[in-house]
């Protein structure tokens, strides 16, 4: 019976080597990341962003060797609109959809709405009630009409 539980228990969690440190660790969602190695990401990610506040106009490189952050973390919280550099930086970001440069986000506001505008309109029409044709109602037809003269 013990057996059963344990084994229960086992497969019922998500363990996971940590990709930063290899160690074990009970996966819940995010990235594949232990509790530890996320807080000190985390407290990376604070340095950054204060770095970038106290150093306006600078550049992801710049970023990235004084925060001892590569720049693919860098770019990635841009990605995840955590990061936005001021709008006289050159760090620029190129939309997914139509290249154009943008500060932070995967899209710029033009696809954003376009985006939008679509899947309101596809929700619509998916969701448009059938109009059905009325039933006759021989009834009404039966009843006795008045005549006016």
């Amino acid at each position: 019976m013990t057996e059963n539980l344990v084994k229960g228990s086992v497969m019922d969690m998500d363990v996971r080597n940590c990709k930063k440190c290899g160690k074990l660790f009970n996966h819940a969602i995010g990235p594949v990341i232990c509790p530890l190695c996320k807080e000190q990401l985390e407290e990376k990610f604070q340095e950054v962003k204060k770095y970038i506040r106290d150093h306006p106009g600078c550049g992801i490189a710049e970023v990235s060797d004084e925060c001892e952050v590569s720049q693919q973390q860098i770019k990635q919280w841009l990605r995840d609109e955590r990061l936005q550099f001021s709008e006289d930086s050159p760090v620029g970001l190129n939309c997914e959809n139509c290249n154009a440069m943008i500060r932070s986000g995967r899209f710029c506001d033009k696809c954003k709405l376009e985006m939008t505008h679509s899947l309101q309109n596809m929700y619509k029409s998916e969701h448009k009630p059938v109009e059905h044709e009325k039933p006759k109602d021989y009834k009404d037809n039966a009843r006795m009409r008045y005549l006016d003269h």
